[in-house]
């Protein structure tokens, strides 16, 4: 059926419509058409299996007739709702309905044009048409084929014209472009070879041929008509652009062109009138005939009319060079105008250009938000205002939302086998003749293949054609049905309903009305799922499988009742047919509950209620019943029934409500619950976890009703809230309950609740009292429940002073209100405070004290005298409320008695102090008496914590270091507390260490030395604060040698500190030897003992060597002999002394030990005056040298080594050297051989007579001259002899630019590398009549002193003799050059990770 055109914006108004019903007969053998015995009915072709291609049906303006249409249409769903394909999952559990999952189905019907397609084929087989090579569309359609002739089309498909023939098809080329003017009376057809034809639609007439409209042999690319039937425009393989005026004169028709854009500017390869819609033709901007234009580097838009003008140009930005331009003009509506936009695109970002005409006349060209693809565009098209079709390089055709940028759908068109324009982009029919960039352009040109029109596009192939067209909303709807999709088509139903679904087609009118025809079409649907969930489930197999099933079914068809406010579809309809499935019942029950919790669900009918009740309670799912129970409405219910199941399954939130709700009883529910919960506690039992659960419960339960909010949730109707509260304070101050036995105490209720959470129960009542302003009746019964609570908490031993402290607590806050009514008798609270403060056993000390302390804070201290209360709380050791009581009479000092005393909080009171005396807010005199008294307990405060005594010295009483000190007697408390004070603080004196006397660093010196002597040494080197003298004496006072050494040192007595190391190092030593008689004499061995000296006499060692090592740098020879050889005597000495088994084992160790300090030794002490030293000792000086033949092995040995190691640098240096002077004067040397025998100035032969000898120059380019020819060129550079004169080759100088010349710019090859006179000189002898040459001088010049630093750099990298003289000097301090640089990685070879040292012999250099 055809439906009115609903597009006011439709490119063809309704009266220019053809009649799409009247339908030409075809003549079956012209288009080769099969008979068919029996023409297929109506109700045949409905009734095809599903899978079929469903019929091809076009909305909106059509452009063939839909219902005798041959049409192949190909079903598509969008990759954004494509199923898995997999109906098993069976591990999903209940999930709701994701409103949010964007389904948009299929938008696009894509059908084969099969009438054109067929008559494609035939035309080529038949008529020898050639294949198609372009197309376009308006009321009709023109194929033009690759022999010329243009094919025209009607709405059914039926050929009415073919224009041309294969004879002019031969002369022009193929058909490369084609446009029908806006009225469908003329055709343009555009050639290969560069004509343009124009063609009568009417009756088929040739009209105008076109030769000279633009430069001869370049290929037409585009030809458009614009909305004046008189202007055209053509643009060709040259890139130029060109306007074509239609003119008839006389009867005589001819054509103007003008040029508009030239390709010598930049190729044009794209071209795109603005065409205005029927319903627009008088907008504003269609005065100024738009033409868009894409050139390889940007888009052009310019104005045509009134006079040409240019209005904007734009780059593409970065792009492929191989992308191709897309254009493509649309009117789309923008804040209630419509205005013209152009889309345009080079690669994978469309652009969008808003045009746009103000009132005051001027035009806006408005940039709005681009579109990211990933993906090359090689062809771009609007199908309607909001949605564009694109296709990608990979023939994928992608659907694309322009305000949303999302993709709807994406087709594959490889069956189309589109047809592209490459052979004309590169001009193939006129010899080729185009620029590189645009036959690349053109691989991937298509332009010619794709028209749009009326919201419907033609692709064509080359042996089919296909359009495009959108289907509409319930074609969408119905294709996800076919496929029984039926979650994803009510998904894109209800995004119809709701308004936001993209590119819908086919809904009109208000939305009240668009909403009603999408709910009966979704009520439908949803009829048809259950229909077909109840067929095709699985009638044999788990429970499970099949509850798998209906809970992918059930919950779906629930939402979208809810969602249409079909409740009553939902409750009966559906709920009727569901029920006769067992397991569908169920799944249906269960999920209702997530609706009922959500408030989307309020009210059952009573047969669900009671199917409800039963399958919830059956299958033991009591929590979900209570849930669901709390958010119905209790009307529906049998409210017996209900609350029988919920007593028995201890739903007490359900119970509740359902009185309340459903019987306006609010005290009834509180007598059941204190039925359970009151016994237990009378009788002093423990309550079970339930009974605690409904004991909070109660609580909660009556704050509620006492607030005026309904339990679980809500609030009580405004009506009742009053009368609610009055029965509920009545019932809690009943004297007895309703079924009392004789034994029973007074208001059990009350008493059963203190008794349950005494806290939590005056919470309760504190948080209902703050209602109570002016209600008289309210305040009566705050008055009689205070009344009661005394009465019933006061002298009760039940209670703990907790509980009692917490009444009085109550008590004091709401006696404290400004608006307070209450009265409570004063004696009562000092009866409290005497319970408190006077136990009759220490028990519970912290908990009385914390109640006091909280009852004092709330205001209960104007209750009591405060002088009888101090002296209580004293008394009673509270010393957390006397500092409450102090601070309110800013009697500060007395405080730091209480921190002291309290043993819980004695480490706090360095953070009190400290924070009083730094705050603001106390006055000088508070400070200064806590000051005084911190100063009295200092000897408390560092015994407490050294450390934090330590900080608030440092901090508030650095000027009374001294009395502090004094006043602390015991040495190792004195230590610690000065340790503390004098290392680096951190925090407000962060990394700073405290300038203290002198003495006080000395005092840590000596306390250093009694108590960490391990310590003393880092002591000494980071403060700097001691004298020297003094703390010299210390050490030396207690025995610390080190210690001692390092400030002589320091001291600048450098012999001294020797002398006392040396002093330490022989005791250690004569140990050792003593050691080793008495193991000997005891008969034991001390290894270990042993193991350990040794270490000692090596560590002893080390540091006096490290001492000699850096006081030898400034001494002469005989002040190190001096130091050094006392040393080596120290440890030969005692090597003749070993004995007993481990005599060897060390004397070993102390040999190697000895040629450490001989190594040492010899970088300052030459080797004679040791070796020496050591004869002369009388040690060895008696007897063999085999004691010492170790040391002087070892000796002679280095020896050895520095001596091989000088003599290999120095023969290494020597054939460097040799090679190099070698090569050089190899060079030098070496004959020229001259390429000619004449003079290349004069071009004689070099001897030009045979009676006169002559100088010729030869030179290493090979060049010859005579020497008079050269000078008469200038080529010589003067010095002060003749014979120093230096050459330059003229030849080679010429060439390069200009004489003399040659020395700057081509020094390698000019001149020679020697200069070399030869002279020819004439002989009588006819042997030697050729002459001889004859070596006059060999001199080196500035250019053969450069090409010996050539040959000096021939390897890479500074002389060996430059790296080992540097390495020989490189602990030199401020040295600048290889090893010690200016700068980090500048000059120094080490800074090269790939430096080696190159000891082999350098390469050769090529002869």
């Amino acid at each position: 059926m055809m439906s009115e055109s609903p597009d006011a914006h439709s490119l063809v108004s309704a009266s220019s419509q053809l009649n799409l019903m009247e339908i030409d007969t075809i003549d079956d053998k012209e288009f080769d058409i099969p008979q068919v015995d029996t023409p297929p009915t109506l109700e045949s072709i409905l009734n095809e299996p599903e899978d079929e291609e469903e019929p091809f049906v076009l909305e909106d303006t059509c452009l063939l007739n839909t219902e005798n249409i041959d049409a192949h249409s190909c079903d598509t769903s969008s990759l954004a709702s494509s199923d898995s394909g997999d109906p098993s999952h069976l591990k999903r559990k209940k999930k709701p309905v994701d409103l949010n999952v964007t389904v948009h189905g299929s938008v696009l019907r894509h059908s084969l044009l099969k009438g054109i397609s067929a008559q494609i084929v035939s035309a080529a087989d038949k008529v020898d048409a050639g294949l198609p090579t372009a197309i376009t569309v308006s009321r009709v359609i023109a194929v033009g084929t690759s022999h010329g002739l243009a094919l025209v089309f009607d709405s059914n498909q039926a050929l009415r014209l073919c224009l041309g023939t294969t004879a002019t098809g031969a002369e022009y080329g193929a058909v490369s472009a084609l446009s029908i003017n806006h009225d469908c009376s003329r055709l343009l057809c555009g050639f290969a070879k560069g004509q343009i034809t124009m063609w009568d639609l009417a009756n088929g007439k040739l009209l105008r041929t076109i030769t000279d409209a633009h430069p001869p042999g370049t290929a037409i690319l585009h030809v458009k008509f614009t909305d004046d039937p008189t202007l055209a425009v053509c643009n060709d393989s040259g890139g130029s652009v060109f306007e074509l005026a239609f003119r008839r004169v006389m009867g005589m028709r001819s054509c103007d062109s003008r040029c508009l854009f030239s390709g010598s500017k930049g190729e044009v390869c794209c071209v795109e009138p603005l065409h205005t819609p029927p319903d627009l033709r008088d907008h504003a901007i269609t005065h100024y005939s738009l033409l868009a234009m894409g050139s390889l580097t940007k888009i052009l838009v310019i104005g045509l009319k009134p006079s040409l003008k240019v209005w904007m140009t734009f780059p593409y930005g970065k792009s492929d060079p191989s992308s191709v331009p897309q254009l493509a003009w649309q009117f789309v509506p923008v804040q209630k105008t419509v205005n013209p936009i152009l889309a345009f695109c080079r690669g994978d970002t469309v652009q969008f250009l808003l045009v746009k005409k103000e009132e005051t006349g001027t035009i806006h060209v408005i940039k709005q938000r681009q579109l990211h693809l990933s993906c090359d565009i090689i062809s771009l098209s609007w199908i309607n205002s909001r949605t564009m079709v694109l296709v990608d390089s990979h023939e994928k055709l992608q659907v694309v939302d322009r305000p949303s940028q999302e993709i709807l759908e994406t087709l594959d068109l490889d069956q189309v086998q589109l047809v592209y324009n490459s052979r004309h982009f590169k001009s193939l029919a006129t010899g080729g003749n185009v620029s590189q960039a645009l036959a690349l352009v053109g691989e991937k040109a298509c332009y010619q293949s794709v028209s749009s029109y009326a919201g419907q596009i033609v692709y064509l192939g080359t042996k089919s054609a296909h359009i495009m067209t959108l289907r509409n909303w319930r074609e969408r709807v119905d294709c996800l049905l076919k496929q029984e999709r039926f979650v994803e088509a009510l998904s894109l139903a209800w995004s119809f309903h709701e308004g936001t679904a993209k590119a819908v087609l086919g809904l009109f009118g208000d939305p009240v009305k668009r909403k009603g025809v999408v709910a009966d079409k979704m009520v439908e649907i949803l009829f048809q799922f259950a229909e077909r969930s109840l067929k095709k489930c699985p009638e044999q197999g788990k429970i499970q499988v099949l509850e798998q099933h209906f809970q992918e079914v059930v919950p779906v068809l629930v939402d979208y009742c809810l969602l249409l406010q079909r409740i009553d579809l939902l409750f009966n309809q559906l709920y009727g047919r569901l029920v006769e499935n067992v397991v569908a019942k169920g799944v249906f029950l269960e999920s209702l509950e997530s609706y009922i919790i959500a408030e989307r669900l309020g009210h059952l009918t009573t047969p669900i209620m009671r199917d409800l009740l039963a399958h919830y309670h059956g299958n033991g799912m009591m929590d979900s019943l209570e849930n669901c129970i709390v958010h119905l409405d209790v009307t529906s219910l049998d409210i017996q029934q209900v609350v029988q199941v919920c007593w028995e399954n201890q739903l007490y939130d359900a119970m509740i409500y359902v009185f309340n709700s459903g019987m306006n009883d609010y005290i009834t529910p509180m007598e059941k619950l204190f039925a359970v919960i009151g016994p237990p506690l009378r009788e002093g039992r423990t309550l079970t976890d339930e009974q605690v659960v409904m004991g909070n419960k109660l609580l909660v339960y009556i704050s509620c009703c006492l607030a005026g909010r309904a339990y679980p949730l809500g609030d009580i109707p405004e009506d009742l809230v009053a009368q609610v509260k009055n029965q509920v304070f009545e019932f809690l101050i009943r004297l007895h309950s309703a079924d009392s036995s004789e034994e029973e105490e007074v208001f059990p209720f009350i008493r059963t609740l203190l008794h349950f959470d005494t806290r939590e129960f005056l919470n309760v009542l504190a948080l209902t009292f703050e209602d109570f302003k002016n209600d008289k009746q309210a305040l009566e019964y705050q008055q009689r429940i205070v009344d009661i609570l005394l009465k019933i908490m006061v002298d009760n031993p039940d209670f703990t002073p907790s509980q009692v402290g917490g009444l009085f607590t109550f008590l004091a806050r709401q006696l404290a209100k400004p608006d307070n009514t209450l009265f409570v008798n004063r004696k009562l609270f000092d009866q409290v405070l005497e319970f408190l403060c006077s136990p009759d056993d220490e028990s519970r000390h912290t908990e009385r004290q914390q109640v006091l302390l909280e009852l004092l804070q709330v205001g209960g201290v104007v209750q009591f005298d405060e002088g009888r209360l101090l002296a209580l709380v004293e008394k009673a050791q509270f010393y957390q409320i006397c500092e409450f009581l102090y601070e309110k009479k800013h009697l500060y000092d007395r405080i730091i008695d209480c921190y002291l005393r309290d043993p819980l909080r004695k480490e706090e009171i360095f953070s009190y102090i400290h924070n009083l005396l730094s705050m603001p807010g106390y006055t000088s005199e508070e400070k200064k008496t806590v000051w005084d008294k911190t100063l009295q307990h200092i000897q408390e405060l560092v015994a407490l914590d050294p450390n934090k005594s330590a900080d608030l010295v440092s901090f508030h009483f650095l000027e009374e270091v001294r009395p502090i000190i004094s006043q602390l007697q015991d040495d190792q408390l004195l230590f610690t507390f000065l340790s503390c004070l004098l290392e680096p603080r951190e925090g407000y004196h962060s990394g700073t260490v405290l300038t203290l006397e002198p003495e006080l660093h000395e005092l840590q010196v000596g306390l250093l030395c009694r108590f960490a002597p391990q310590q003393l040494q880092s002591f000494l080197q980071s403060s700097q604060q001691y004298r020297l003298e003094e703390a010299i004496q210390i050490t030396k006072q207690y025995h610390h040698s080190e210690a001692t050494a390092y400030l002589l040192e320091r001291k600048g007595d450098a012999h001294g500190a020797f002398t006392v190391l040396l002093k330490t190092l022989k005791e250690k030593l004569s140990l050792l030897t003593v050691e080793s008689e008495q193991g000997e004499r005891d008969g034991t061995t001390l290894e270990e003992e042993g193991e350990l000296m040794l270490r000692r006499v090596e560590d002893s060692l080390t540091e006096i060597v490290s001492l000699c090592h850096r006081t030898s740098q400034n001494l002469n020879q005989k002040q190190r002999e001096v130091l050094w050889f006392p040393l080596l005597e120290a440890m030969m000495a005692p090597q003749k002394l070993l004995k007993g088994p481990s005599a060897k084992h060390k004397s070993e160790a102390l040999k190697e030990l000895t040629m450490k300090v001989l190594n040492s030794m010899s970088g300052f002490i030459p080797l004679p005056a040791i070796i020496q030293r050591i004869l002369q000792d009388p040690v060895y000086g008696k007897g063999k040298l085999a004691e010492i033949q170790g040391l002087i092995l070892g000796m002679l040995e280095t020896f050895n080594y520095e001596q091989t190691l000088l003599e290999t640098t120095t023969s290494l240096l020597n054939h460097d050297l040799h090679w190099s002077l070698a090569h050089l004067r190899a060079a030098v040397t070496r004959g020229l051989h001259p390429r000619q025998d004449h003079c290349n100035i004069c071009l004689q032969q070099y001897k030009r007579r045979q009676d006169s000898a002559e100088e010729i120059i030869i030179f290493s380019c090979g060049h010859l001259y005579h020497c008079q020819c050269l000078q008469q060129k200038d080529c010589g550079r003067g010095f002060s002899s003749e014979r120093l004169q230096a050459w330059s080759c003229y030849k080679c100088s010429s060439n390069q630019g200009g004489r003399g010349s040659a020395t700057e710019q081509g020094r390698g090859r000019s001149t020679s590398l020697a200069q070399t006179h030869v002279t020819s000189v004439h002989r009588e002898t006819g042997a030697e009549a050729h002459g001889k040459k004859v070596l006059v001088e060999a001199t080196l010049d500035p250019q053969q002193e450069q090409s010996w630093d050539q040959l000096r750099c021939l390897y890479r990298g500074p002389s060996r003799l430059a790296i080992l003289s540097e390495l020989s000097h490189c602990h030199s301090n401020g040295k600048v050059g290889l090893v010690n640089p200016t700068q980090q990685g500048t000059g120094s070879i080490f800074n090269n990770e790939n430096f080696q040292l190159k000891l082999s012999p350098p390469p050769l250099v090529e002869e």
